[in-house]
């Protein structure tokens, strides 16, 4: 999921400060920060240039836009690269948008403050 915030900064006092929650990785390049929810896999991503829409994570970008479309679905953004994968962007048939999202490349490595340093392979 991505939440909209006005800086990094701002987003990671509320969220880690204020609701503790532990920061996985933080690319100032992309204005965003992913954070490690509790009880499971899924991410919360603070995001300085995008608006708050749910992120599903995928294993293969291109097969779920298949399926997606298959099911009624159109695609907004057709799959592109980005650092750690594939992402695109679709709608379903009631105008909801999803990000679709692959880790078909790795996972960000981070300096101890989170800061990305690169990405490990997968």
């Amino acid at each position: 999921m991505q939440v909209p915030v006005p800086t990094l900064d701002d987003g990671l006092r509320f969220y880690t400060e204020s609701l503790r929650h532990r920061l996985k990785w933080r690319n100032d390049a992309i204005g965003q920060a992913g954070l490690e929810l509790p009880d499971g896999d899924s991410e919360l991503v603070l995001t300085t240039g995008n608006r708050y829409e749910p992120n599903w994570l995928v294993n293969d970008v291109p097969s779920a836009i298949a399926t997606f479309v298959a099911a009624g679905g159109t695609v907004i953004s057709d799959s592109t690269d980005i650092p750690v994968g594939r992402v695109a962007v679709v709608q379903d048939p009631f105008g909801n948008m999803l990000i679709l999202v692959d880790l078909s490349k790795g996972l960000y490595t981070t300096k101890s403050d989170g800061t990305v340093t690169g990405v490990h392979p997968s």
